[in-house]
């Protein structure tokens, strides 16, 4: 069967796109986030995941306000990046793993998710980027994906407890997918963050802290909260946090963190980045 080797979350700012386009990685504004990433990169090493997972948020490429799907998965063999407005470097075409999509697709049926499948998707910053830190160098990825999106755009959004339901749900069709392939979990955005209205550029540190601690050791808790909840919590866009959740509740059982960083403001967002391994694979890999 696969192996759920862990699970990287990372922030997806679009900013991001432009500092490593115009190499601006160690400038004093941009340092103390890119410098959260070298941990990643050793870790990746020694793991080497086959395929990733990504939770993620579609920022219009795919869905807008008149066709929004709850949760969409996509099956397709090739995913193209696309730009969707902030004038970012449009990067190489991504694999993707229709055999585990399909997989997905059909235990989430079986869970009674009505989930909308994408047989076409594009995928914009908020899967690109996460790839381009954790895989430096402009493409050629070493991995082969399968993007799952949230709405955290229009209301009424999926709880914490949907988005924890849905993740275990992945989790379980990943650990019965009859393959050797080594499978890493991501989740991707947040982490707070309101970026119009009265609110514009609120960050809630204590809020952001407590989540992160939560998401290692007792990530159930997160699920007490309602998606009104997060959006006075973490501000209207900090609901991406969701996308934490689902990936976290795909990793059964305890796991290790092995890194994590926080970091503000970037483009006035709390950037978040946690590792955490799967206890159960590194337990069976030592057997």
């Amino acid at each position: 069967m696969a192996t759920i080797l862990g699970s990287v979350m990372t922030s997806h700012v679009p900013a991001i796109g432009g500092a490593i386009a115009k190499q601006r990685q160690a400038e004093p504004y941009w340092k103390p986030f890119f410098d959260g990433y070298p941990p990643v990169h050793a870790w990746l090493g020694r793991v080497q995941p086959d395929v990733a997972v990504v939770f993620f948020q579609d920022h219009g490429l795919n869905f807008f306000l008149d066709k929004l799907p709850t949760f969409a998965v996509g099956a397709a063999a090739e995913y193209r990046n696309a730009d969707e407005g902030w004038g970012i470097p449009t990067l190489k075409p991504i694999k993707g793993d229709p055999a585990l999509s399909w997989h997905i697709i059909e235990a989430l049926i079986g869970d009674e998710f009505d989930i909308t499948t994408c047989q076409e998707m594009k995928v914009d910053h908020a899967l690109t980027l996460p790839l381009a830190l954790l895989w430096p160098g402009g493409g050629d990825w070493p991995v082969r994906v399968v993007p799952i999106t949230i709405n955290h755009v229009q209301h009424p959004l999926p709880s914490p407890k949907r988005s924890y339901a849905l993740g275990e749900s992945v989790g379980r069709a990943i650990r019965s997918w009859d393959s050797d392939a080594r499978v890493l979990v991501m989740g991707t955005g947040g982490l707070s963050h309101q970026l119009d209205g009265e609110r514009a550029g609120f960050i809630n540190k204590p809020f952001d802290l407590m989540c992160m601690d939560a998401l290692v050791s007792d990530p159930r808790k997160l699920t007490r909260y309602s998606a009104m909840d997060l959006v006075r919590e973490a501000g209207a866009q900090g609901t991406e946090l969701m996308a934490w959740i689902a990936a976290r509740a795909a990793l059964p059982g305890h796991v290790t963190k092995v890194h994590s960083n926080y970091h503000i403001p970037i483009s006035n967002t709390a950037a978040g980045l946690l590792v955490l391994e799967n206890d159960a694979a590194a337990l069976s890999k030592a057997a």
